[in-house]
Parts: C-alpha cells; sequence; structure tokens
C-alpha cells in the first residue's frame, strides 16, 4: 500500500510539472498566478532564492529534465519577479548546439561535453571554457505496453537484442526464460528510440554497449545507431509511443513512466533479485560515480555494470553546461543566481518528489562551489 501511494504521489507531481510546462514557456516570472501546476510548486520551496540580475535568461537541451526543470523555473520565478527564465527542452546535442553557437545562457545536456565542443566553447567563453556541473540525477526506465503482462524482467543481452531487431516477438525464448511466470503473447515488439540527438540515448547505449558488449555491436552515442525500430522525438515522444501502442518498449527518465502510468522493465543484473527503476535505486549506482573531469569541470563516468544490490544502473546525470570564465555580463547574475539555487538543498530537495535522484553530498557541495566561482 506505501509503495502504491509513493507512486501516486511522484505521478502527481509530474503531472502537475507537465501541466504548467506552456504556461512558463509563455508567461514572464513578474507574473503573480502560481495556481497552475500545484505538484511542482510544492515541490520546490523558494525561501533561499537569492535574486540576482534582470531581465530574460534563454537555455535549452535535454528534456530528461524536463519535469524538475519546470519545477525549478516555476519555484525560482515566484521568488524573482524581475527575472525571465526561459527552458526549451529541445534535447541534449541541440541544446549543446545552440549553446556552441552563443545563443543560450547555460544548456543541459545528459552527457558531459565532448572535447572537441570544450575546445569549441572557448570561442563564446572569451579567456575561459565551458564545464560540466553535474544537476539531475536518476534512472532511465525502460517502459513497455504488453497487454496482460504487468511485471517484466530484461537482462543487458536481451535489451540489446531487442532494441537491435534481433529478438522481435514479446513471446521470444530469451524473454521467456526471464520471465517464467509470464503470459506472454505472440505479439511483435514495437521498439521506439529518439529520433534527436539525445544524452539519454548516449547514456542508454553506453549501458547496454558495457553491461552486454556481445550483444550490442554499436558505439554508443547521441545519435542512434541500432538496427531497424521506429523513431520519436524527445522522451515526451517515446513515452506517447509506448502509452498508445500495443506491444511497445522504450527508454526515457523516470518522471514520465510514472505521468503516463506506463509499466517499467526491472532488470537481472546479477544481483539476487531483479532491481526496479526507482529514484533511490539509482541513487546507489550514481553514488558509484567517479569525476573524470578536471578542475572545475565536474563530469561524471558512471557505472553501468554494478551487480550491488538494490542499485539500477541504467542511470544519468543531467549536467547544466556554462561558461567557467567569460559569461555575458547581461545574463551572468541570472545565471549564477539561478544555477545556485538549483544546485541548493532546497532546488535538490525537490527532485526526489518529481522522479529524480538529488545529487550525492560530495558532488553537490563541488557544484555549489564551482557555480560561485562563475564569471
Amino acid at each position: 500500500m506505501k509503495q502504491q501511494q509513493r507512486k501516486n504521489r511522484v505521478r502527481a507531481l509530474a503531472v502537475g510539472a507537465l501541466a504548467v510546462t506552456g504556461a512558463l514557456a509563455l508567461t514572464a516570472c513578474g507574473s503573480d498566478d502560481t495556481s497552475g501546476g500545484g505538484g511542482a510548486a510544492s515541490a520546490a520551496k523558494t525561501g533561499n532564492i537569492k535574486c540576482e540580475g534582470k531581465g530574460k535568461l534563454l537555455a535549452s537541451g535535454s528534456s530528461a529534465q524536463k519535469n524538475a526543470m519546470d519545477a525549478w523555473v516555476q519555484a525560482y520565478s515566484g521568488a524573482c519577479k524581475d527575472t525571465e527564465i526561459n527552458y526549451q527542452p529541445t534535447g541534449s546535442g541541440a541544446g549543446i548546439t545552440t549553446f556552441l553557437q552563443g545563443q543560450t545562457a547555460f544548456a543541459g545536456s545528459d552527457s558531459a561535453l565532448k572535447p572537441e565542443e570544450v575546445e569549441k566553447s572557448k570561442k563564446i567563453c572569451k579567456g575561459g571554457q565551458a564545464i560540466n556541473l553535474p544537476m539531475v540525477g536518476g534512472p532511465i526506465a525502460v517502459g513497455y505496453n504488453v497487454p496482460g503482462v504487468d511485471s517484466l524482467v530484461l537482462d543487458a543481452p536481451t535489451l540489446a537484442k531487442i532494441f537491435d531487431s534481433e529478438i522481435t516477438k514479446w513471446n521470444d525464448e530469451a524473454i521467456k526464460k526471464l520471465n517464467p511466470e509470464a503470459k506472454l503473447p505472440d505479439l511483435k515488439i514495437q521498439a521506439f528510440h529518439r529520433s534527436d540527438d539525445s544524452g539519454t540515448t548516449d547514456n542508454f547505449t553506453k549501458y547496454l554497449k558495457g553491461a552486454a558488449p556481445g550483444a550490442w555491436k554499436h558505439e554508443p552515442g547521441k545519435t542512434w545507431e541500432g538496427k531497424g525500430g521506429q523513431a520519436a522525438s524527445g522522451s515526451a515522444g517515446v513515452s506517447s509511443q509506448v502509452k498508445q501502442t500495443s506491444g511497445a518498449i522504450s527508454y526515457f527518465e523516470l518522471s514520465y513512466a510514472t505521468a503516463g502510468k506506463i509499466d517499467t522493465v526491472k532488470l537481472n543484473t546479477g544481483a539476487k533479485a531483479p532491481v526496479e527503476a526507482t529514484v533511490d535505486n539509482a541513487s546507489k549506482a550514481i553514488s558509484e560515480a567517479k569525476q573524470v573531469g578536471q578542475g572545475n569541470d565536474l563530469a561524471l563516468k558512471l557505472n553501468y555494470t554494478t551487480k550491488a544490490e538494490d542499485a539500477y544502473p541504467i542511470t544519468l546525470v543531467t549536467y547544466e553546461i556554462a561558461c567557467d570564465k567569460g559569461n555575458k555580463a547581461e545574463t551572468l547574475p541570472a545565471t549564477k543566481s539561478f544555477l545556485t539555487y538549483i544546485s541548493s538543498k532546497d532546488g535538490q530537495n525537490a527532485l526526489k518528489e518529481l522522479g529524480y535522484a538529488p545529487l550525492p553530498t560530495e558532488i553537490a557541495d563541488k557544484v555549489r562551489s564551482t557555480v560561485s566561482s562563475l564569471s
């Protein structure tokens, strides 16, 4: 009963966050109307926000962090009437491109910058370069729509073969072996992947490559390389397809599953019991991450092959990408103010209620210190 109540609460909060998206895109932060999206508002406290800067702050990128960003923007808007935050969930690849063109104050990406992207950033970060600031953690859920099957266990090799069109029916022997008590139908698998360049795709394929290198022969990346399947744009697009398509399966951030009431796969990782996609289970996996960035670059390397009990290994960390030095003078105060809030304890505490995993304390402390040093 408690588990169901928790799921219902997270679902309601995620729906509330989704409901305010359109309003946030059109309404300036000076609006006094905070009645819409009460779930998002209740998740984010505003008491410790220090407002700096005025005008419009443009940002774009990761759609995986969209629900978190909706809640953060609404909370910040309520406290800082003179600043409008406009975040567009265009996908990680598009967000990085726009940032490197100097069109946005910061970008959201589910993958750390590549060396060539860091080099290119020096053209817009005068005297500095772009750095990766971990901000949002959480599980990449594998959602499915199989009539009569409300509990499904898969492992990495089977997932790899499903998404590479080598397993095409839900009653395949490999799936039966992992689910001996399930009534699996003779139904075609409809595998959906992202059509846009996506950090979620990058992390999902890193998991497939790391945990099942013999089954997944493609290199990880933001662009989908698997064979066959169907494509849709953004986490909202692929989750919507799963919701409405019998036999469908795809990957997306957990809050899209909770908001859409989509069943999610439990993973056979080699632990004693299959692991469910939950915030707490993702946190256990993220706690094993190692910092691989140098200095103020806080890029992390995740452990996709953990066999620890209750550790869900298909995780991602979304980075906010900003210049360490050379930020535009007209947007720097608001950028630091907003990033300070979302990395704060209040900002991070809002995440769990929305289906995300707050940053481990050690990482969060480094992020806060780095944000304060932006110039």
